[in-house]
């Protein structure tokens, strides 16, 4: 593998992750955003400026994917996702409580969708 090569996974690698805390972070202020029926602005706020700021650095992602011939949006989202789910998951401090069995039947679901989009992507 050359130099180039392991520069550009590093690279995916990297954003996506920021991308997917970003939008983890996002996920988790848009649940906040209502409480006792009233709209908190704050929440709102934050959980914009979160999928703003993984927004921004999945089109960084995006672009070195599509360096290494990674050009099916499925593809591409999966990475993401895979991230985020962990990540909320992770943020939220509950992952952490998940029995072990539980952790495994997330790692099989997150295997499963990658199988489904390789068999159907593009």
């Amino acid at each position: 593998m050359d130099l180039s090569l392991i520069k550009t996974i590093t690279l995916i690698a990297v954003f996506t992750l920021i991308a997917g805390f970003g939008d983890a972070q996002g996920f988790i202020h848009a649940s906040k955003v209502w409480e006792k029926g009233r709209f908190i602005w704050s929440e709102a706020g934050k959980s914009l400026l979160a999928y703003g700021f993984g927004t921004c650095f999945f089109f960084l992602s995006i672009k070195y994917l599509q360096e290494i011939k990674v050009f099916s949006t499925e593809a591409q989202t999966l990475f993401w996702f895979s991230v985020v789910i962990i990540g909320v998951a992770i943020a939220s401090g509950k992952f952490f409580q998940w029995d072990i069995v539980d952790k495994f039947i997330a790692l099989v679901v997150i295997g499963g969708i990658a199988l489904l989009m390789i068999r159907v992507g593009e």
